[in-house]
């Protein structure tokens, strides 16, 4: 059983009064996110914020439209039901992390929010069986969709190189999507996860053959489960990350690698010298590690250090305390 995944419901298990519920809770959290994007903007960017402002006064609408139609449809008690209890909904990005966030990187979140939104509203009049219902969730993805288009367009005026295609635009975010991002988690899940048992069993038996199998064990196996774990958690239908099984293979590849980085080093037949020399390699992956997530994952420098080179290095020394006793 996966960790968090099996208590999340999915889509087409819910009821027309849930998926209504669902979208009212998601329009009111999307209201509160661009809301947040217009006061960080307001400063340098005015115009810019007065779009995400107006944005957010739309989604107010489309929540009160909602409210309505659960009111007429199912009485005044509103099921508490958000993104997070459905899976294949694409997480968003915490409000506290906008601090972090440049022009043009809002406008890539508030494209996704509201792609998202569109294929979301789509699948929910598909499903639905009710006349009015159906409509009022067939002109609310109209209206997302307008949206992406106004968000996609927001940098323009201040930002010379978003004057690329929307077509390669696209390609690129799903590329990131299908391929990056699950890669990087994969990655660091690997690097970090596989060092108690690899140095545990090299402080504890000292056979470079045999802890160069556990590691491979651990990296192969972490690799596995890490692959399925994204097959699993997500279908991309509503989150538009794309084919499950491409991400799976990128988390489980990058993970695999990661965990191999320092069981590899113990093909060396000298035990010092192997563990010189993967202890070399963990330190560059942590760094390594703390780049890529203030690069891509505009995660604070100093937070990264702590969570990752702390993190590792207590990881790292468990394995040792545990195989040295």
């Amino acid at each position: 059983m996966i960790p968090g995944f099996a208590s999340r419901r999915r889509f087409s298990d819910l009821s027309e009064q849930e998926v209504l519920a669902l979208a009212i809770s998601s329009e009111e959290d999307d209201a509160r996110i661009y809301r947040t994007y217009a006061e960080r903007l307001r400063a340098d960017f005015p115009s810019s914020a007065a779009v995400f402002e107006a944005m957010a006064k739309e989604e107010d609408t489309h929540r009160h439209w909602l409210i309505e139609r659960h009111k007429a449809r199912f009485g005044d008690v509103i099921p508490l039901i958000r993104r997070e209890h459905v899976a294949g909904f694409y997480a968003r990005r915490p409000v506290w992390l906008v601090e972090n966030l440049g022009l043009d990187r809002m406008r890539s979140e508030a494209e996704a929010m509201e792609r998202e939104a569109e294929a979301f509203y789509r699948r929910a009049a598909a499903a639905t069986k009710d006349a009015e219902t159906r409509k009022l969730l067939g002109d609310l993805a109209a209206a997302e969709a307008k949206h992406e288009k106004k968000a996609g367009d927001l940098a323009e005026a201040h930002l010379d190189e978003e004057a690329k295609g929307e077509e390669d635009r696209a390609a690129h975010r799903q590329f990131v999507l299908t391929w990056v991002q699950p890669g990087l988690a994969g990655l660091m899940d690997g690097s970090v996860s596989t060092l108690a048992p690899i140095f545990a069993t090299a402080f504890a038996t000292q056979d470079t053959w045999t802890t160069f199998l556990v590691g491979l064990a651990a990296a192969v196996g972490a690799g596995i489960s890490m692959g399925f774990t994204e097959v699993a958690s997500d279908d991309g239908v509503l989150s538009g990350r794309g084919s499950p099984m491409k991400r799976g293979i990128s988390a489980g590849v990058m993970t695999t690698l990661g965990g191999l980085g320092h069981a590899l080093p113990y093909l060396i037949p000298d035990f010092w010298t192997a563990t010189v020399i993967a202890i070399a390699i963990v330190f560059v992956e942590l760094w390594a590690i703390v780049w890529i997530q203030n690069r891509y994952m505009e995660t604070p420098f100093l937070r990264a250090t702590f969570q990752v080179v702390l993190g590792g290095a207590l990881v790292f020394a468990a394995g040792v305390l545990i195989g040295g006793g």
